[in-house]
């Protein structure tokens, strides 16, 4: 008895895919579609950073303590090298050195803390890649979130710092808020191009550390890049104050520090940081998204 030929023979691959409305396992949505998703998986992007953010110092003693206790340590440090014995803090009094210092340290440490949670955002979770299907961009974006929650915390500590020396509320403070909403998303993006470098290779992650203390040094968190090279390199001074940690740092501030003088502020360093933000946010996004289908393969 012979066996009828089946309908689908001799249709090729793409041509049973059309007919059965086939499409191709973890193959990468298109852009709409995929913010749809990630908008739709928003409350767990949430509740992986809190969960995050809690297990962190789990296992120290001094617990959540360790996330304002490490920045207030590198404050300490950098305080008695570049404050007392360099002297980087020139043209500032001890009360606004202090809080300068603090403030640069607190932000910076924002920014540093994403991009290295970043490059290990999925290489990392591998095991949570590959066992569930969702937006990989939900990983850094909660990476990022998590930091964020982690400088609010310590930003309670930093404000106590910044009243101590002299510096009381003011309606300036106010634009700490935009200030952070634009470093976030600076952050975040940065965070997703990491991410997709650090997938392909994890060995970027031990690079990172090094590529971050070089661009600490380079933003004048320890020091006034005004005072420190107008006089004698210009050129390089105007480029270091447009790098993004420094324009951030700079916002924040002058935001709360009164000695600082925020009638320095040049209004273009608004428009600056909404470039950044802008465009490093939605050139991270899409750069991640590109390689959606190869996260957790190989």
């Amino acid at each position: 008895m012979s066996v009828p030929p089946s309908p689908d023979e001799g249709l090729t691959p793409a041509q049973l895919a059309a007919k059965y409305n086939l499409s191709v396992s973890g193959a990468r949505p298109g852009f709409g579609e995929y913010v749809r998703q990630l908008w739709g998986r928003r409350h767990f992007i949430m509740a992986f950073s809190s969960a995050k953010l809690a297990a962190q110092y789990s296992q120290a003693k001094l617990g959540q303590l360790w996330q304002v206790a490490t920045p207030l340590l590198n404050a300490l440090v950098y305080f008695l090298i570049f404050g007392l014995i360099l002297k980087a803090g020139r043209g500032m009094s001890t009360d606004v050195y202090i809080p300068f210092l603090v403030t640069g340290i607190f932000v910076f440490t924002f920014t540093q803390s994403s991009v290295m949670a970043g490059v290990r955002a999925i290489s990392g979770n591998l095991g949570l890649v590959r066992a569930l299907h969702f937006p990989r961009a939900s990983l850094p974006i909660s990476f990022s979130l998590q930091q964020l929650q982690q400088l609010l915390y310590s930003m309670i500590v930093l404000l106590v710092i910044i009243m101590a020396f002299g510096n009381f509320p003011t309606w300036s403070w106010l634009l700490v808020l935009p200030a952070l909403v634009l470093q976030f998303m600076f952050n975040t993006g940065l965070a997703m191009i990491m991410a997709r470098m650090g997938a392909k290779t994890p060995d970027l992650a031990q690079l990172m550390p090094f590529v971050m203390r070089t661009w600490m040094y380079a933003s004048g968190v320890m020091f006034s890049i005004p005072e420190m090279l107008d006089k004698h390199s210009p050129l390089v001074a105007d480029i270091l104050q447009w790098n993004p940690a420094a324009v951030y740092m700079d916002l924040i501030r002058f935001a709360l520090i009164d000695g600082y003088g925020a009638d320095k502020l040049p209004p273009h360093v608004w428009l600056a940081a909404l470039l950044w933000a802008v465009v490093v946010g939605v050139l991270g996004f899409v750069y991640f998204w590109k390689a959606e289908e190869r996260y957790g393969r190989g």
